[in-house]
């Protein structure tokens, strides 16, 4: 049988750089439809065993699942079989993170519809002919948390019948309730977010500012003291700004509407700029553009062609399958393969600071230069471990900090990845402001020479 998803995106390898952009453009515009608790969820002629229609949406006592399924739902089997049963098609809920003691049911042969410990049948197809709406193309569900039984769930489609598929279209509204009897439709740990993010558009709206004042009074006490690079730290900062307020306004409309309303969308766009000025920064950083010399190598202008783009395409795509529906087949797969992607291009633009590293050691060693040059290289190997420990903070613990935390308090790990980028621009800015004594900024005409040099007979060599 054909399932969805199986036109999603296509191998990652086989793309250019150009083909990459491209995709990153048709997926910003594809965004529109994702982040919304709202869920519409076409299944068409889906064979699977299990299909997962929401998953790991926080309850609180008295939040609710409500169901909407238009008939006709089309079954279908192969020819000459007898007439299907449909008590043995269905939909339940699991506490979340249940997804190998399912498995692990259906490969003992076993039914999920069944009673089993650990899910909750809501319903069948049996269920859904019997209560079908006065017009008879409709079928509407509910079901509300219990007293005692909060927690985090996911709801699931399942069959217990080989050799069927079956089509039919979901709308699943995701809520808690609010003492005033009004929805929320943020999970209940996503309800520290909008003021979260709107304190941290302040703090990095404050952080902006200090630093402009720093470049603005560097340029007017210490000439020559302010590079390019400082400036695009500005420029980062702006988009950071930028991006975590639209990432408040997102989770406060989908809080009162269900639905991002466009603002994920903004949100997209700010996140993809800011990937884009901020691993480039950390290449320039690393490769000592401006500050050691105004010019990057053949080597160093392909890691930034190749590696920035594909970063910022995988950033961008993780965020919108993770807020897509995953009833798409295929979908868990995307999705850790984008999050991998993602920890892979960030582990590769620490070879630039590798080679600035390698090439001020061999240079720390040169009669005249060495107390100089050893600062230098101290600087470079600090923010070398400070790129290792920013990187595995905010790919590695994060995730594990929001797939371990209860249910409610999973708004901890974006509490942590803000903090860590905060307390990273805040280091950098320190460790490379523009002023005079900074070993960093100490240029030599005389390296400056030399690297223009060896640019040169790098650009002879590739003519």
């Amino acid at each position: 049988f054909s399932t969805p998803g199986q036109k999603r995106p296509r191998t990652i390898a086989t793309m250019t750089r150009s083909r990459i952009l491209a995709t990153l453009v048709a997926l910003l515009a594809f965004a529109g439809t994702a982040s919304a608790r709202i869920q519409v969820e076409p299944v068409e002629r889906d064979g699977r065993d299990l299909v997962p229609i929401a998953m790991d949406f926080g309850f609180e006592q008295g939040g609710s699942i409500e169901i909407s399924i238009k008939h006709p739902v089309h079954l279908f089997t192969v020819e000459g079989a007898e007439p299907v049963d449909k008590t043995r098609y269905g939909f339940f809920i699991t506490a979340s993170k249940a997804d190998t003691a399912l498995e692990n049911d259906i490969a003992k042969g076993g039914c999920l519809l069944d009673d089993l410990d650990h899910t909750l049948v809501l319903f069948t197809f049996e269920d859904m002919q019997s209560h079908l709406s006065k017009d008879g193309d409709e079928y509407k569900f509910s079901y509300t948390i219990a007293e005692g039984k909060a927690g985090e769930y996911s709801l699931y489609y399942t069959k217990c019948v080989p050799n069927s598929a079956v089509s039919f279209t979901i709308t699943v509204d995701l809520y808690n309730t609010l003492p005033n009897g009004d929805k929320d439709y943020l999970s209940a740990g996503e309800k520290p977010l909008p003021t979260m993010y709107m304190f941290a558009f302040f703090t990095f709206a404050a952080a902006g500012v200090v630093w402009a004042w720093v470049l603005f009074n560097a340029k007017q006490t210490q000439p020559g003291s302010v590079k390019r690079i400082h400036w695009l730290m500005l420029l980062l900062v702006c988009i950071k700004t930028l991006s975590v307020l639209s990432k408040a306004f997102m989770y406060h409309v989908i809080r009162v509407h269900g639905d991002p309303d466009g603002w994920n969308v903004a949100f997209y766009i700010f996140s993809a700029a800011k990937g884009l000025m901020f691993f480039t920064i950390v290449v320039l950083i690393g490769t000592g553009w401006s500050f050691l010399k105004p010019f990057l190598n053949e080597r160093e202008k392909q890691m930034l062609m190749l590696v920035i783009p594909l970063q910022v395409f995988a950033n961008i795509a993780a965020d919108i399958v993770d807020a897509d529906g995953p009833a798409l087949a295929g979908w868990l797969e995307w999705r850790d393969l984008f999050h991998l992607l993602d920890i892979v291009c960030c582990c590769a633009i620490l070879f630039p600071i590798v080679w600035s590293i390698k090439h001020l050691r061999e240079a720390a060693m040169t009669d005249g230069k060495k107390v100089r040059n050893m600062n230098k290289l101290i600087l470079f190997r600090q923010f070398y471990v400070m790129v290792v420990a920013y990187i595995y903070f905010t790919r590695i613990i994060v995730f594990l900090l929001k797939s371990t935390a209860a249910y409610n308090l999973t708004w901890l790990a974006d509490f942590a990845a803000e903090a860590a980028t905060l307390a990273f621009y805040l280091t950098t800015g320190y460790m490379f402001r523009p002023v005079v004594d900074n070993p960093y900024l100490h240029l030599n005409e005389d390296e400056l020479d030399l690297e223009e040099i060896e640019m040169r007979v790098e650009e002879g060599r590739s003519l």
